[in-house]
């Protein structure tokens, strides 16, 4: 039996309720689990849509990255990148948020038309800045551009959970309550981690492109640009994006006394021993 079929007949749930089957040995209940965690939302148990999971993030990440380094210079080609790459955010940020508080339709469209507004209207600003300045700069405006509007997507695509607040646990699991600060600094550390993962994709192939572009060998076969930056951009995050997405710990824990006072008192009423609690901050 295949691991992803063994995923979806015992699920994370049922294997920690100890319903197994029979002759599956401890390597394939592993690598179904590994599957089972990498389809499902932690939260919300929901099958996450193919290109929201961190799997799509490489191959996805680098046609469009490598495609806004590549078509840099004119605006309409710097709109289009830049609506595609913060639609593509979009789904990432919402398929991998914390909590399982449901969102609106008119709450998700307003976040994702406020996002891909801010992502464009930031990467036009900076690329009119750099007009009169050396090419090289200009190659670093996507970069800038998707630093800038990963503090505008994630927050806005994640909303919800800064008005209700998200779940926060004991070590064991059992549901305290939910917490607007556990969700700030969850949210805070999926903007850090997003933007750490940019920039070695970001930074290092333009500088690589500027000097090989100079050369007689792509001055001779211009075509080969386009798939040449996607290729680095490619073997930069197959590093950057699983050593960013380790930076913090998928399953957190903030300290009690950071905690609003309600909840704080909620959690000290339940069990005084409880120093620490835990949450899911999303990727």
């Amino acid at each position: 039996m295949s691991a992803p079929r063994i995923a979806c007949l015992f699920p994370d749930n049922l294997c920690r309720a100890g319903v197994v089957t029979p002759g599956l040995t401890e390597d394939q209940l592993w690598r179904a689990k590994y599957v089972y965690d990498s389809a499902f939302h932690p939260d919300t148990g929901e099958k996450v849509v193919l290109i929201g999971r961190m799997s799509a993030q490489v191959p996805m990440n680098m046609t469009i990255t490598g495609c806004m380094l590549t078509f840099y210079r004119k605006t309409p080609t710097v709109v289009f990148w830049q609506w595609v790459n913060q639609s593509f955010n979009a789904v990432v940020n919402y398929s991998n948020r914390s909590g399982d508080t449901p969102i609106t339709v008119g709450q998700l469209g307003t976040a994702y038309v406020s996002a891909t507004t801010g992502a464009v209207a930031t990467a036009l600003g900076l690329k009119s800045l750099t007009k009169h300045l050396p090419p090289l700069v200009g190659r670093f405006v996507p970069f800038a551009a998707v630093a800038a509007a990963n503090c505008i997507n994630i927050p806005l695509m994640r909303q919800r959970e800064l008005q209700v607040g998200i779940p926060v646990t004991d070590e064991a699991g059992q549901r305290l309550g939910h917490s607007v600060t556990a969700a700030k600094q969850g949210i805070f550390q999926v903007v850090i981690s997003r933007i750490c993962m940019a920039i070695p994709a970001m930074a290092i192939p333009p500088v690589i492109m500027d000097t090989l572009e100079k050369k007689d060998f792509l001055k001779r076969r211009p075509w080969l640009g386009a798939p040449l930056q996607v290729g680095l951009v490619g073997f930069c995050l197959v590093f950057a994006t699983p050593l960013c997405c380790a930076l913090f710990p998928q399953r957190s824990s903030i300290h009690v006394s950071r905690l609003e006072p309600e909840l704080r008192a909620q959690i000290r009423q339940q069990n005084a021993s409880i120093e620490v609690v835990y949450y899911n901050k999303g990727l």
